[in-house]
Formats: C-alpha cells, structure tokens, sequence
C-alpha cells in the first residue's frame, strides 16, 4: 500500500515565533508578506489533506474547506494509523507544536517562510523537528 506523503508549510517570525494566546502573533496583519503567507498556504494545500488539531481545523474559514480535505487529529491517535487513512494522497500537518512533536518524524517536507515579525510569542519553531522530531 502507498503512504502518504507527509509535508508540513508553515510560517515563523524572525526569532522562530509562531503563536500567541492560541494564535498566530500576526494574526490580522494586512500588510503584504502577511496576506502574502496567507495565500500560498491555502494554495499549497488545495486538493490535499490538512490534518490539524481541533483549534487550527475550526480556524480554516469557510472558502477554504471546499477545496481541501480537512482532518482533526487529537493527541490520543496514532499517527502511523491516522496517516494509514490517507494512503497514496499529499497530507499538510497543520497545527504546532503539540501536533508537529507527534508528526514531525514522518514528514518529508518542511515548507517555512520566516515572516518579519519580531514580536512577542509563547509557542516557538523547534529547528529539531526538522530532523525528525523533538
């Protein structure tokens, strides 16, 4: 059976920032990297899956749930067996932290733009991840 292809996009700030108080700590900038990042997300996952946990899932606003298979993933699943579900079909895992600790060693692919923010943060990029988990 073919397994699914396992790819992470994902953006940071300056210093490896990625959230504050359960978002992104640019959440509603306007300015163009921001609603640059915005797009290619959504366009990098069209037509694949986004396995996320339940916050990132009911974040995904409703233009985009047509053209993507989204997916909630909770931190007693397997991940072998979630993956299992998708087989042969391009799985985007979508979250943080607690979501890439338990993916990271099954991606293939990290996809990171570092954006210019250089604010406050409380969840950081993990570098470790990229070498199969943390």
């Amino acid at each position: 059976m073919q397994q699914a292809i396992v790819r992470v996009v994902c953006a940071i700030g300056q210093s490896g920032q990625l959230g504050l108080e359960g978002k992104l700590p640019w959440e509603g900038n306007r300015s163009p990297p921001y609603v640059a990042d915005v797009a290619r997300f959504f366009d990098l996952t069209r037509g694949h899956v986004l396995l996320a946990g339940p916050k990132t899932i009911a974040s995904v606003p409703k233009f985009a749930r047509v053209d993507r298979e989204l997916f909630t993933v909770r931190s007693s699943m397997d991940p072998q067996e979630t993956l299992g579900r998708f087989a042969g079909r391009i799985v985007f895992i979508g979250g943080g932290p607690p979501v890439w600790n338990a993916y990271a060693h099954l991606v293939s692919h990290w996809d990171v733009t570092r954006l210019p923010y250089d604010g406050p943060a409380d969840r950081w990029f993990d570098p470790r991840w990229l070498v199969g988990g943390s």
